[in-house]
């Protein structure tokens, strides 16, 4: 009889301890079977309190840790202490959650039982819908139909011009996604990955700190050899950018425009790079003031928190 897998959920937070609080609360509902599944709260140098509060917390169905950072590591940094932390005690998969979802209780064994038995997919993301009242066209919808909002059923990367998308987003959920498909990124606000891929492949790229980190991973895990899937078996709402402020905040215009640049340079061709480095170009002189500002530092080849941290 083979042993039952180890499973870690990593939760970041930084500066969000009542949504934090309120994730802990629904990871505490879900159901674990006996695959010896753990929590890893992994705090990017918050200063609201959060380490006092969530420090030695309990839960009634699996183990519990908290980890300080002590600074802010962004994104795949932050993360990437949680991750190495669950694979230095034996994790065989580790879910990155982020902490502004709401789960169904079946989230953990319907994405360990799908990796368990397609032992050649490396990440798998769920069909993730807005959670109710937070999506981008409220007044589109029919009653009812909040809460059956597509905000992810899969990514796509425009390899010419070096952007990415979420297929379904705004769409109303009526089954048009509920096949098992291979898709071009798994989305790091809730993905399982395999153990052997961080193994083989590394770990994110703190270098973009925010934004791309997780289609880069991908890109890098494909070429390694593994599947990356969308799995709308469960799913999951998402209380969008409630952590960023949205669609042209200063945090995205920052972020997106840097980094697309530089995935750019890592992975699309000759032409597609040279179409979005002229575009950076006209960002960082016609463009909003942080896009301006995060064009100017993918120029520079700057990476990390950048020009953000002097805001």
């Amino acid at each position: 009889m083979s042993k039952s897998p180890k499973v870690s959920i990593v939760i970041l937070t930084t500066n969000a301890l009542k949504m934090t609080q309120e994730q802990l609360v629904n990871i505490a509902e879900l159901e674990v079977k006996d695959y010896n599944p753990e929590c890893l709260v992994v705090d990017n140098g918050s200063s609201d309190g959060t380490e006092d509060s969530l420090g030695n917390y309990k839960l009634p169905n699996m183990d519990y840790k908290f980890i300080e950072t002590g600074a802010n590591l962004g994104f795949a940094g932050g993360n990437n202490i949680g991750i190495k932390d669950a694979l230095e005690r034996g994790s065989d998969y580790v879910i990155l959650m982020n902490n502004d979802l709401i789960l169904p209780k079946d989230i953990v064994t319907k994405l360990v039982d799908f990796m368990e038995d397609h032992k050649d997919v490396g990440l798998a993301s769920p069909k993730m819908y807005f959670a109710k009242g937070y999506e981008f066209h409220k007044d589109r919808y029919q009653k009812g139909e909040s809460g059956k909002v597509f905000w992810y059923a899969g990514g796509q990367i425009d390899r010419e011009n070096g952007y990415s998308s979420h297929k379904g987003v705004d769409e109303v959920d009526t089954g048009q996604y509920d096949k098992v498909m291979e898709t071009d990124f798994a989305n790091g606000a809730c993905v399982i990955v395999r153990r052997e891929v961080f193994e083989k492949v590394g770990y994110l790229d703190a270098s973009f700190f925010l934004y791309w980190e997780d289609a880069d991973f991908s890109e890098r895990v494909k070429k390694n050899g593994y599947r990356v899937i969308y799995y709308p078996g469960t799913h999951l709402w998402h209380k969008v950018s409630s952590s960023t402020g949205g669609s042209g905040s200063p945090t995205n215009d920052y972020f997106l425009t840097r980094n697309r640049l530089y995935f750019a340079k890592r992975h699309l061709s000759l032409r597609a790079k040279f179409a979005i480095w002229r575009d950076t170009l006209r960002l960082a002189f016609k463009g909003r003031l942080w896009q301006r500002k995060g064009a100017i530092d993918a120029i520079a080849g700057i990476t990390g928190m950048g020009a953000w941290a002097k805001r």
